[in-house]
């Protein structure tokens, strides 16, 4: 049978650098006090213009290239992302005409931080159902553009980019061997930004007079949810697989806080070494990171062929999963 292997990466990152210091002349902080409680120096912030389909169209290119097909090849796009171009239509279908995949179905995904491993899942079985051949699954987050910057709790956390993976059906022995995902909807309050939507829309006042359009977050209800549900989705996928963490090449956690990172890691008995950390210089890009990580590793040459990598998240809705891939 059919399965997806990840063909190539690719990724888009805006040029202007925030760093920390830049931060605590914007709002009440310093550099000690988000390194120590993020891991985080600096984050890359889309300047004013820029438009997510254009990131997602730039971080495909060299994916596709290194996959060795065209936007014609492609049968299927799936963008997760929450922060699209606009509600409607979603930002897939323009990314499709963007590129020229006109014979590629195209839509949208919102898991938040999750959304990348959600559309693995997605996007393996269509593969194995022998619905999809070549699918583009790209994550993209916008998220400084929908941050308060007098709330230091949430804004020194995001970062904008796209990373961008093609899947292409395969029977060899490499590729994604097992998938999970979530959900637990109580947890909604946790991460969210409630104004935008039908419940809290645009033209009503209260939606911008209480702040209802930017991200909101319970950092210390999420930290503990966070780390338990990785722990117990990875130790899923692994057992499906026939796999223990002492198998694992690289663990490749969402990067949301390095703290979280340490910690689901240190759980799993997994070491420093073989953890993928770059939250360091780009933040929390929510359903980009995991893809941004993974062309980074690969194009330097740390993934090797044959390395067993667990990848988990964890984000808004709440959502999480795990996957385990042979690269």
């Amino acid at each position: 049978m059919f399965h997806a292997t990840i063909a190539g990466t690719g990724r888009a990152v805006p040029e202007r650098v925030l760093t920390n210091a830049d931060l605590t002349k914007m709002v009440e902080t310093s550099d000690e006090w988000i390194t120590s409680r993020t891991g985080i120096r600096e984050r890359r912030v889309v300047k004013e213009g820029d438009i997510l389909s254009d990131f997602c169209v730039r971080a495909a290119g060299p994916a596709m290239e290194a996959a060795g097909v065209g936007p014609m090849d492609l049968d299927t796009i799936i963008l997760a992302t929450c922060t699209p171009d606009h509600l409607i239509p979603g930002a897939a279908p323009v990314v499709q005409h963007k590129l020229g995949a006109k014979k590629a179905a195209a839509f949208d995904l919102n898991a938040a931080c999750s959304g990348w491993l959600y559309g693995l899942h997605v996007a393996d079985g269509l593969i194995q159902s022998g619905k999809s051949k070549n699918i583009l699954l790209v994550g993209a987050e916008f998220l400084t553009r929908f941050v308060d910057y007098t709330d230091r709790s949430t804004c020194i956390l995001f970062g904008d980019g796209a990373g961008a993976t093609v899947l292409k059906a395969t029977k060899a022995d490499h590729g994604v061997l097992s998938t999970s995902i979530h959900s637990d909807g109580e947890g909604a309050p946790f991460i969210s930004m409630p104004g935008g939507g039908s419940t809290f829309p645009p033209n009503r006042p209260e939606t911008f007079d209480r702040g209802l359009m930017y991200i909101q977050m319970k950092g210390g209800e999420t930290f503990k949810i966070a780390i338990r549900s990785m722990v117990e989705v990875c130790k899923e996928v692994l057992a499906e697989s026939g796999f223990t963490t002492q198998d694992v090449s690289w663990f490749l956690p969402h990067q949301a806080n390095e703290r979280i990172l340490t910690a689901t890691a240190e759980r799993l008995q997994i070491p420093p070494e073989r953890c993928v950390n770059n939250i360091g210089r780009y933040g929390n890009t929510s359903a980009a990171s995991i893809p941004i990580a993974l062309d980074e590793y690969a194009r330097d040459g740390r993934l090797k062929r044959g390395d067993l990598i667990l990848i988990t998240a964890f984000g808004g809705g709440l959502t999480w999963g795990a996957a385990l891939v042979r690269w």
